[in-house]
Formats: C-alpha cells, sequence, structure tokens
C-alpha cells in the first residue's frame, strides 16, 4: 500500500472512516462549521448529489463539461483509489497533502470528536469557501437525510442517481426505506433532476418533493437521454443535445451522462460544444475501465482477450456490469469471466447473483483487508489475484472482469502499471 499522508492525518485526528462507533450527529457538524465560519454558506452554486449507484460518474461528467466550457470547479466524491486527496477536487486539481492535512488540522481545532467523514466534508467546504469557483460538485456520503454533506441548506439543484439496495443495515431492508434517506436531500423550492427508478422509490421521491414544494425534472418524464444510431442524445421540454457517445464504458453510463446533461442544462447556459467534450472526453478511473497496455494484462491480452477494472459492489451494479459485459460478448465473442471480492458489511451474494447472468466463470478471491464471506459466492475460488488471473488464462479467449471493490481495483490498476 503507498504512503497516503492526507489518510494518515485524518485518522491520527478523527480516527478511522469506518467502524468508529461514533455517533452521526449532524448538530455536532453545524456547530463545528459555525466556529470555522460557516464556509457550507461560502460556496460558489453547488448541486448535491446523492444515489445509491452512479453518483461518482455524474459528477465527473459534469466536471468534465463544467471544465470544457470554461468553468472552475469544485469536486467531491468518493471513495478514492488509492490516496484521500483524489476526494478533493480544487478548481479542477486534486488538493495537494499539505492543504488537505492543513484543513484537517483546522476542522480538529474546532472539534476533534468529528468523525472521520464529517471532518472531511467541513474540510472541503473550507478548501472550497477559500478558492473561487464558477460551481460546486457535492456526493452525497451513506443515504441523504442524515449524512454530513446534508447540512447544505440551499443547493442550487439536488440530483438523485439510480437508488438500488445498499447498506441496509443502516439505511432499512427496502428500496422504499432507503429512497427515504435519498430524498432527504431535496430542499423547498430547489429543482431535483431525478434518475429512472424503480416506481417504488419514485413514489417515496415524489411524495417528499410534493411535501416540500421542490420541482422535479425526471427521467422519462421531463428529460430523457438514449443512444441513437452511433449518438447519445438527451432532450428536456425545451433543449436537445446530439452528441458523442460517453467514453466510459457501459450502457449505464449512457444514463449517467444523460442526468449530468439534463442537470447542468437546468443550472445555467452551456454550449452545446462544451458537452459534447466533456461527454466525450470524461476520465472516471476504477469504473468498467480497459486494462490495455501494462504487463498484469498482457497475458490476458496476448490469448486475444481484454481485463476490466470496476469497483461497484451492490446488486445494481453487478447487474449494469452483467449487461455490459454481455453486450461485449455479443459483439465480440470470448469468455467472459469475473474475479469478485468484497468488502466486509457488503452483500457479495447479492452482488454475484446480479452479476452471474452476465458471464461464464466467477472466481472469488479474498480482499488484503477485512472482505465479504466467500463463503456467499458460489464460484470458484483462489487466494490472490494473481492466482485468479492465471486461472482465467485457462479459458479461450478470456474477458476478465476484476471487480466488487474499489481495494481491488485499486490492486489491479497498480499491478498493471508496475
Amino acid at each position: 500500500m503507498s504512503h497516503d499522508p492526507s489518510s494518515e492525518a485524518f485518522e491520527r485526528l478523527f480516527g478511522p472512516e469506518f467502524g468508529h462507533g461514533k455517533a452521526f450527529d449532524l448538530a455536532r457538524l453545524r456547530a463545528a462549521l459555525r466556529k470555522l465560519g460557516d464556509p457550507q454558506n461560502k460556496l460558489a452554486p453547488l448541486i448535491h448529489v446523492a444515489g445509491a449507484n452512479g453518483k461518482g460518474s455524474t459528477i465527473a461528467f459534469m466536471r468534465a463539461i463544467a471544465e470544457a466550457a470554461g468553468l472552475g470547479a469544485h469536486a467531491f466524491t468518493k471513495p478514492h483509489l488509492w490516496a484521500l486527496n483524489e476526494r478533493f477536487a480544487i478548481a479542477g486539481e486534486p488538493v495537494s497533502d499539505d492543504a488537505l492535512i492543513a484543513a484537517a488540522a483546522r476542522v480538529a481545532h474546532a472539534d476533534a470528536a468529528l468523525t472521520h467523514f464529517d471532518a472531511q466534508i467541513a474540510a472541503a467546504f473550507v478548501l472550497f469557501s477559500e478558492t473561487p469557483a464558477d460551481l460546486v460538485l457535492l456526493e452525497a456520503g451513506m443515504g441523504g437525510r442524515d449524512d454530513s454533506s446534508n447540512v447544505i441548506a440551499a443547493p442550487a439543484l439536488s440530483v438523485i442517481t439510480p437508488i438500488g439496495l445498499d447498506h441496509q443495515d443502516a439505511l432499512g431492508g427496502s428500496l422504499a426505506a432507503i429512497a427515504a434517506h435519498k430524498a432527504g436531500i431535496l430542499k423547498p423550492g430547489t429543482p431535483a433532476i431525478i434518475a429512472r427508478q424503480a416506481p417504488e422509490a419514485m413514489a417515496v421521491i415524489e411524495t417528499r418533493a410534493g411535501e416540500i414544494g421542490a420541482p422535479l425534472l425526471r427521467a422519462g418524464v421531463e428529460w430523457d437521454a438514449y443512444a441513437s444510431h452511433g449518438r447519445l442524445v438527451v432532450q428536456t421540454e425545451t433543449r436537445a443535445l446530439d452528441l458523442p457517445l460517453p467514453a466510459l464504458a457501459g450502457a449505464h453510463q449512457i444514463d449517467n451522462a444523460g442526468l449530468a446533461c439534463a442537470a447542468l442544462m437546468a443550472w445555467g447556459e452551456i454550449s452545446d460544444d462544451a458537452f459534447a467534450q466533456g461527454v466525450a472526453r470524461v476520465h472516471w478511473p476504477g469504473r468498467l475501465q480497459p486494462l490495455t497496455r501494462g504487463g498484469f494484462s498482457a497475458p490476458i491480452r496476448a490469448l486475444g482477450g481484454e481485463v476490466w477494472i470496476d469497483g461497484g459492489h451492490n446488486a445494481h451494479a453487478g447487474a449494469a456490469l452483467a449487461r455490459a459485459m454481455a453486450e461485449m460478448k455479443a459483439r465480440r465473442g470470448g469468455t467472459n469471466i469475473a474475479i469478485v471480492a468484497l468488502r466486509a458489511r457488503k452483500d457479495a451474494g447479492a452482488f454475484a447473483s446480479a452479476l452471474r447472468p452476465g458471464l461464464d466463470h466467477i472466481i472469488a478471491i479474498p480482499l488484503s483487508q477485512a472482505h465479504a464471506p466467500l463463503e456467499s459466492i458460489s464460484a470458484t475460488h483462489a487466494p490472490t489475484l494473481a492466482a485468479a488471473m492465471q486461472n482465467a488464462a485457462q479459458f479461450p479467449a478470456p474477458r476478465v472482469l476484476i471487480c466488487g471493490s474499489f481495494v481491488l481495483a485499486a490492486e489491479a490498476l497498480a499491478a498493471e502499471s508496475a
């Protein structure tokens, strides 16, 4: 594992990010922010993004489009692949370790008993408030209603990506219960751009929006996005965009790119050319990313195969990956193989079951840290990623998807670049 000074500083000041045993308490965070001068109230127009899947990709598209339009955009996303400072983009650039550690120290001076994630959010607000920008893109952590990011009182827009079953231990075991948390980011009078949802989830969102007076712009109703003749089409009630297909692979990225475009069309005046450039140039590592040049993937590629990585880790993500893998096989043939590992507390069985329809084989491996029980995955097993890759190489034209955790994705990327 590479040295990560920012992560080490946050752990030293606030304890571990997970399993800390502290109560989630927005009142405490608000009090700490008051001591810091309420930086969350001194930001450029902010777009707040919640949902189960696609949050980071949707923000990546919005950021790329904004930058193509010549706008300065701050962004907070999670998780990271290698280093904590990847989560904080200051006017398009990752924050330096020195600046992030200094912000963490200021937050600790306000309240050292905050949770690790509370402290990250507070540090983001401090950093974002002190550097000019045209736009702030803020990803919610877990849920929405009680999430640290929800101390924002008046965002320019709210965005809800697809909702699926995830974090059921904290958010509830049904889509309706989870949707109630996600809908907690809606604010009175603030337009909310909503991705396609299961009817159960959409009903909760619509009810909450009606209660507080939040105007909804819903996929398939007030706007739509779809692939047509090798292009991405995004239509609202007043505008249509004819764009290149997204640079990110998978049909689900059509939905994420469309959501990002619909949000930015609702936010401000951006040219068609900026939308086109952003969608075509977006870069977002660890999301159905091909490995094409390193020694790690070379043995598979020498067999006429492919290697892909993705950090998705819940059933909704598994289903999207299954569709993408099935589409690749339909176009190019080959044998679809997934190498799967998930962190502890994730439902590995549900993820693997959703992924299975797009695969010929699953190989389950343990993570280098606390991981979900491999017994919950009906698959063959291997002790390491390297061993699993050797197993995959026994199949004809193997198309290997390494997935289930950003920890595993980072391990594969590190091996590819070694």
